[in-house]
């Protein structure tokens, strides 16, 4: 009888140890994912620290243009798009953001629309003892709908570890 009362309860462990593996999915991503992100938390970052606009941060819509991206670094333009979008969602007072393509572009955009493109160029391999190293420069520029010129401006530089690529 004994053995009988053990089986439910192993299922029972079993079942709770796979619902809380289920649970950790939402850790912070891994290898090329957590490069990228966190290259993606310090341009978010840079944006907050000096904004262009006037007003409360969760005011503004902040549309993420298809940045530019250099092959040789191994990161698609669309991983790039989705990691800078995460980054600037987790900001505590950061601003809405949305995908935006060209056909979206309208010269009587609301006030508190702004448009974010980038540039992200690599500089070629710096070759260590155990590892790769890909420097880059990314060029941030965020302008209002129907004006050419940017309204703020940052580039950041770095270096990505390829082995995490």
């Amino acid at each position: 009888m004994s053995r009988h009362r053990v089986r439910p309860r192993v299922w029972l462990l079993a079942l709770c140890l796979s619902l809380a593996g289920c649970a950790g999915l939402d850790e912070e991503p891994r290898n090329m994912r957590q490069a990228v992100y966190g290259m993606s938390s310090q341009a978010a970052e840079a944006l907050l620290a000096s904004p262009p606009w006037s007003g409360m941060s969760q005011d503004m819509v902040v549309m993420l243009a298809p940045p530019t991206v250099d092959a040789t670094l191994g990161i698609s333009a669309g991983r790039l798009t989705e990691t800078l979008g995460r980054a600037l969602l987790a900001l505590e007072d950061g601003p809405q953001v949305l995908d935006w393509t060209p056909s979206m572009m309208a010269d009587d955009a609301p006030a508190n629309h702004w448009i974010l493109e980038s540039r992200l160029d690599g500089n070629g391999v710096i070759r260590l003892s155990d590892r790769e190293l890909l420097p880059y420069q990314w060029e941030i520029t965020l302008r209002r709908p129907g004006e050419e010129a940017p309204s703020w401006r940052a580039t950041l530089a770095g270096a990505l570890d390829a082995s995490a690529l």
